[in-house]
């Protein structure tokens, strides 16, 4: 059953539900990529899909635009998947519990993928439509962007003839954004010297923060596990002799951490 039939536009939350039951995390895009190839069957629409499972659909002009010039309309396919701890969902094959809440759509227990899944949503409504004018439009669908625009950099653009671009990924609607600031990962190695020891084991465990998207939460003054974490180990560090026994935390890299583990050995366990 439907739980966003009501809302309007209509055929763009159609698909947004439709793409919402396909898990499609990044790295799990085969399905994702297989609805999008059967969308351009069912509608005899000329498509690619490469081998990374990026997928280009052409759709001619309307009528009286059949020989303007043609504009590519871009969103990715994966998404961001976090979950609140007592969420049972597996994000490689579930798909995502949407709810409705008044004006605003959630997904239970997880991230929405609204980022950039309402993106898909719109752009294969106007596919679909019928009534709607527009230019020859070369609809292209990445993979991966939410780990460094990986499909992006593999697609092989010499498929696209377009030289003017919308790319439906914006956080604020009736808003055009002509630029905005990059973001990099980096990956440190910290050589570890283990020893045995003999002591207290003693846990430190934070959990049900809010956590985020680190682009879009990132000036909300949102608490990051990690880092709080950091600040209470370097306290404990100040006032008591441990070694570390594990560390977890964070698993996306660009989520905000709401969650952190850790087993420490302490010498005096009275401090606790």
């Amino acid at each position: 059953m439907s739980k966003l039939d009501k809302i309007n536009p209509k055929r763009v939350f159609y698909y947004f539900e439709q793409i919402s039951a396909i898990p499609r995390g990044s790295g799990n895009m085969g399905g994702i990529a297989r609805f999008c190839e059967d969308f351009a069957l069912n509608h005899e629409l000329k498509y690619i899909r490469d081998r990374h499972d990026n997928i280009v659909i052409f759709k001619n002009g309307t009528a009286g635009y059949e020989n303007s010039d043609a504009v590519i309309l871009q969103g990715h396919l994966d998404m961001v998947c976090q979950k609140v701890e007592s969420s049972n969902i597996d994000f490689e094959k579930d798909g995502l519990d949407l709810c409705v809440d008044g004006d605003f759509i959630y997904a239970d227990g997880t991230t929405l993928g609204a980022d950039n899944g309402i993106a898909v949503a719109i752009i294969l409504a106007i596919l679909e439509s019928d009534e709607i004018a527009h230019p020859p439009i070369e609809a292209v669908f990445t993979v991966d962007e939410e780990i460094g625009m990986v499909g992006a950099g593999l697609l092989d653009k010499s498929v696209l003839k377009a030289k003017k671009m919308i790319n439906l990924d914006s956080e604020e609607d009736g808003t055009v954004t002509v630029s905005c600031a990059g973001g990099s990962d980096f990956r440190v190695n910290i050589p570890l010297e283990r020893k045995e020891k003999t002591g207290a084991k003693v846990i430190l465990k934070l959990k049900g923060l809010k956590g985020g998207h680190s682009g879009v939460e990132i000036n909300k003054g949102r608490v990051n596990a990690g880092v709080l974490a950091g600040r209470i180990l370097n306290h404990l560090d100040n006032i008591c002799d441990f070694d570390i026994i594990t560390l977890n935390g964070g698993d996306k890299s660009n989520a905000i951490p709401n969650a952190f583990y850790a087993e420490l050995c302490v010498d005096n366990a009275e401090l606790f």
